[in-house]
């Protein structure tokens, strides 16, 4: 889709390609590839290539592994990951891997000495937790060393699917889904479980012999020992999430792969009745206003080829999601919600563009929402895939017109291409916010992640933006190109044993805005330096893994090279080999504050230079145990003040049809000289009730006290099979605290009961 804009200046016009994109560009065409090897265990290298053969039979999915089809299955050999990685592991596990040309099948035989120990807590959909027994499919279905597709069931036969990004640096996200099946059966002596993934699921590359090629690996979890296997073998160095990794999965072979286009077709329904309270103009009291929905909508996901899918939507709709996560803001800079909405989820890799933790170019909550509201979609679409060794991607929304917004047609566009090696990139972005009132946001610019060696990165990002107002925070006109750049420089190692290093420099010019993105700060110049070892006592010890470090941070103004944020952070860290994790941080901050900040409770905080420190002491639970909890105390200093933070956070599954989780933080706050202070309540409670892996509730109520507001989000969900949903979500906000505000505050803020039904219709062709 085409849309015009006012075109930037011809001086402006003339940097449009300059910079940085023109030599990652050069780069991708000019630099021989395989030029830096790939970190593999040894096992790997000699075992090479895994062939998937094609099976020949009838294959019945019912997790019992007893078809003679499966005889014709590879079986890859395991090996324990976790907690002593190359030993024998503990219990024999059967991995077996085929396919019939229309389905990837996955199998698991699972035994067990002490079958009564075989833990299955929980039927709830996409469960990640490590409290349950898992026999897992990992797949790199696009062999690019970067993106993992998690395909998992426990005893209990649930399904659980999730996506990770960049080689497994961030954790999983399980609001990805796709269509496959699983069922799992128990046997003398452990259990067992079938997984059936339809090629048209998954988006895939052939090679000039027409074989698909892949990354693949399998594991299984053993949660009361706290043992994970995995096939092929992958050394837990790179922490947690080792086993995740697409880069460290096996090549795979598959032949007489069909191939077949999906087209999904998924209309909606949706009814519901509600009211609202507002404050009225003309009169101190507050108004209700009566509300009815009817609405209808439609999904059309289309493969236009194996590594190619277009999404289409029309009047897109989320009225069951679940509510974002209340927050108390101790800060002055805006705080950070993840997207969780399933129409975002797909190959949303494609689209990143990160800048360091949770900032980034792109970030699609910018779409559909404003300050916190949702806003109509009319509807859009996405297009998505990889040709080569190019991952192209486009995204186009329209919205309706909001109390904070015009309409607007917002858009993404991003080109990645694989150089170097299979571990980096380089690529360009673009994006554009156009409103039906002349208002435009266009930001467009260059990134590259470099594997230079083992385990060390070079990623590199630019970026310019211009929008219709011409100036930046201060009001100044004329920007300079400067003004408006992102220049960003970070150096890093990747591993959590022997010596770590991470150098992130960075620049961002006071008129920069991104306007579907995500920025903290404007106008500053950034370095930050992260210094660390960590060892292991040996295999024998209880201590699985000792970590100390060292981070410094510093922030400058670009207008007088002022600093304006510093600290120095020395932390430690010990983690058991049964999971128990103990964790300690002492801060010491630099702030100078230009203006003055408000904290919740009417409290501000002068403007005026301050340095304080604090202390922070965390400790988690081992993520096998039914009851868990993680515990973070915080103190110190804050500014001309002191604070004091406690964070909760049990979470207990006492069967798999009830569970049970909650959070709380107290954070207290007093500045005795000026004789202010205040204390913030944040607590939420999460009910589950599974009556089984197709019929669910979920109740979430949140509590927060800076805003006297109870929040309420109850969710029956009827799901038969993937894509067939029928939902009746109930929200209501309730007012904690009305009698100390005048007007007297209305009991609810607001209510919906909402019932919304979605129907899959699958075609092939």
């Amino acid at each position: 889709m085409v849309h015009r804009f006012s075109r930037p200046a011809p001086a402006a016009r003339a940097h449009l390609f300059g910079g940085l994109l023109p030599v990652l560009l050069a780069l991708s065409l000019l630099v021989p590839r395989g030029a830096v090897a790939q970190d593999v265990h040894p096992d790997l290298e000699a075992t090479g290539p895994l062939l998937i053969p094609k099976i020949d039979g009838l294959m019945v999915l019912d997790g019992r592994l007893d078809d003679p089809a499966w005889d014709q299955a590879v079986r890859p050999e395991p090996v324990m990951h976790v907690p002593v990685f190359g030993a024998e592991p503990s219990e024999r596990t059967e991995f077996l891997v085929g396919h019939d040309g229309e389905y990837l099948y996955f199998g698991c035989r699972a035994y067990d000495s002490d079958p009564a120990g075989i833990r299955a807590p929980s039927l709830r959909r996409n469960d990640g937790r490590f409290i349950n027994d898992w026999c897992v499919l990992n797949l790199d279905t696009l062999n690019d060393g970067e993106t993992t597709l998690i395909f998992g069931t426990t005893p209990a036969g649930i399904r659980t699917d999730a996506v990770v990004a960049d080689d497994a640096t961030g954790p999983p996200n399980f609001d990805w889904n796709t269509f496959w099946d699983a069922e799992a059966a128990r046997f003398d002596g452990g259990w067992s479980a079938e997984i059936r993934i339809p090629f048209s699921s998954l988006a895939f590359q052939t090679d000039e012999e027409g074989r698909v090629v892949m990354g693949l690996s399998v594991w299984r979890n053993i949660a009361r020992k706290n043992e994970r296997v995995t096939h092929p073998p992958i050394s837990p160095q790179w922490g947690g999430l080792s086993f995740l990794k697409a880069s460290q999965m096996r090549p795979t072979i598959l032949e007489e792969v069909q191939e077949r286009r999906a087209v999904h077709v998924t209309p909606y329904v949706l009814g519901g009745i509600g009211h609202t309270h507002s404050l009225a103009a003309e009169a101190p009291e507050y108004v209700r206003a009566e509300e009815q929905v009817r609405e209808a909508g439609l999904d059309v996901h289309y493969g236009l080829g194996p590594s190619f899918s277009l999404d289409l939507s029309v009047n897109t709709d989320f009225a069951q999601v679940e509510a974002d996560d209340q927050q108390v803001n101790l800060d002055r800079f805006s705080l950070f919600f993840p997207e969780k909405r399933r129409f975002f989820q797909e190959r949303a890799a494609v689209f990143e563009f990160p800048l360091g933790g949770n900032e980034r170019l792109f970030h699609s909550r910018r779409v559909g929402l404003a300050d916190g509201r949702l806003v109509r979609i009319y509807g859009g679409g996405r297009i998505v895939g990889r040709v080569g060794d190019w991952d192209l991607g486009a995204l186009n929304m329209h919205t309706a017109e909001s109390e904070f917004l015009p309409s607007e047609n917002k858009g993404v566009v991003r080109a990645r291409r694989r150089v170097l090696n299979e571990s980096s990139y380089a690529g360009a972005v673009l994006t554009s916010r156009i409103g039906t009132d002349g208002s435009y946001n266009v930001v467009y610019g260059g990134d590259a992640r470099l594997r230079l060696f083992d385990q060390d990165y070079l990623i590199l990002n630019w970026a310019q933006s211009f929008d219709d107002t011409e100036s930046d925070a201060a009001g100044a006109a004329d920007i300079d190109l400067p003004g408006r750049t992102l220049l960003r420089a970070r150096w890093e190692r990747r591993d959590i044993y022997g010596p770590m290093y991470d150098v992130d420099l960075s620049r961002v010019g006071e008129g920069f805005e991104p306007g579907l993105g995500f920025l903290q700060r404007r106008g500053y110049t950034r370095g930050e330096v992260r210094l660390g070892y960590g060892w292991s006592p040996g295999d024998d010890a209880s201590v699985l893994r000792y970590g100390v470090g060292l981070t410094t941070s510093a922030f400058r103004r670009n207008q007088d090279s002022t600093l304006e944020t510093g600290s120095i952070e020395p932390s430690a860290i010990v983690e058991t080999r049964s999971g128990h994790q103990v964790m300690g941080i002492a801060r010491y901050r630099h702030e100078d504050l230009a203006q003055a900040f408000a904290l919740p409770g009417g409290v501000e905080v002068p403007e005026g230079r301050y340095r304080f420190s604090e202390g922070v002491l965390q400790y988690t639970a081992p993520p096998g145990d039914l009851v868990q909890a993680t515990v973070r105390l915080e103190g110190g200093e804050f500014f001309d003040g002191r604070r004091t933070s406690l964070q909760l956070s049990p979470s207990w599954t006492p069967n798999r049809h009830l569970g049970l989780s909650a959070s709380y933080r107290l954070d207290r706050v007093l500045f005795g000289e000026r004789e202010d202070r205040f204390t913030a309540h944040v607590g939420r409670l999460r009910t589950e009730v599974m009556l089984s892996t197709e019929v669910s509730a979920v109740a979430f109520v949140q509590y927060n006290s800076t805003l006297d507001l109870v929040v309420a989000n109850v969710r029956f969900r009827y799901n038969p099979r993937e894509g067939d949903d029928l939902y009746i979500v109930w929200n209501e906000g309730m007012n904690a605290n009305r009698f100390d505000y005048d007007p007297v505050r209305p009991r609810t803020d607001q209510r919906t009961l909402l019932v919304k039904y979605s129907r899959t219709l699958s075609l092939g062709l």
